[in-house]
């Protein structure tokens, strides 16, 4: 099976009988839960290179502790408790509508911008709920990046400044901020490819290079934990590389949560996944073991490309 390429369609014609499904089948019931085949596409999986890493030391930045989201009377994530650590990548992955993005978006308390969006459980940043603390105070601190590059329609110098003109009681001036405006370009591994270009419109550069400002740009705000939410679905290969190795180098002074439907991507970069289906948490464990010997027969499934 090529985890790349969707299976083939059967076209039904007019002479198909349809038979009804019994109102409690499940798909995942139709699926064998072990067996040679996806045992092989398992083990093919696993073999996929992953760059050695350093090991850092890991502190605990945020916990959650058993939340649930729901919009209106639809629960979204159902009594999830995950740690995020800082010194690691902790990757969310899972179908379309299992519940990652709007987990992701609740530790900067970005659901509650939705009317219908009710929170259960406790989310705590360095031991402190974070329903205590002011909303953009902690966006600070706990910021994050979407799928498609935002850079504002300014200079790339200016899109970098912005936020530490924000953060200044006075207006300081652009000599004052050009080091710490180039301190975070070079954290996002840009300073080289636009040091002579500053002034040039961030909207001129390349999706890998815009995606890198916007990094650069969190980056300024000094934040202690960084979500992502599928960087890099935008991007070609090559810009894919870069950002993900900026990712396991970052790692060492930030905590990350990334929500991806790249599973090569979460197996590259992640240190800890953690696996939802229908809004629970059905599965946490170190990158390595998740993806080669996984315990529950759904993330078995799952990675081996069953069903998604």
């Amino acid at each position: 099976m090529d985890m790349t390429q969707p299976k083939p369609i059967r076209l039904l014609d007019a002479d198909t009988k349809l038979v009804p499904l019994p109102r409690d089948f499940h798909v995942l019931d139709a699926l064998p839960a072990t067996g040679p085949d996806l045992d092989q596409e398992l083990a093919t999986f696993v073999s996929a290179p992953r760059d050695a890493r350093p090991l850092v030391p890991t502190i605990d930045r945020m916990r959650i502790e058993q939340v649930s989201i729901d919009y209106g009377t639809k629960r979204a994530v159902r009594e999830v408790s995950l740690p995020v650590r800082q010194g690691e990548v902790l990757a969310l992955i899972g179908p379309s509508g299992c519940g990652k993005t709007t987990l992701l978006r609740s530790l900067n308390r970005l659901t509650e911008l939705t009317k219908a969006a009710h929170l259960s459980g406790r989310i705590t940043l360095d031991g402190t709920d974070i329903a205590e603390l002011e909303p953009t105070a902690l966006r600070r601190r706990v910021t994050m990046l979407f799928q498609q590059p935002n850079p504002f329609p300014m200079s790339i110098f200016d899109n970098v400044a912005y936020v530490l003109r924000e953060q200044a009681k006075r207006k300081p001036r652009r000599g004052n901020l050009r080091p710490q405006v180039e301190e975070a370009l070079a954290h996002a591994g840009l300073l080289e490819e636009v040091k002579d270009n500053l002034d040039a419109p961030a909207l001129r550069l390349s999706g890998g290079q815009q995606q890198r400002l916007c990094i650069a740009r969190a980056l300024a705000a000094r934040p202690e934990v960084l979500l992502l939410d599928e960087p890099c679905s935008a991007l070609d290969p090559q810009s894919t590389k870069v950002i993900e190795d900026l990712i396991v180098t970052l790692r060492e002074e930030l905590a990350i949560v990334i929500v991806t439907h790249n599973l090569q991507q979460a197996h590259r970069i992640a240190d800890h996944v953690a696996f939802m289906y229908l809004g629970e948490l059905v599965e946490y464990a170190p990158a390595q073991t998740l993806f080669s010997n996984p315990k529950q027969d759904r993330t078995r499934e799952y990675v081996s490309g069953a069903f998604g």
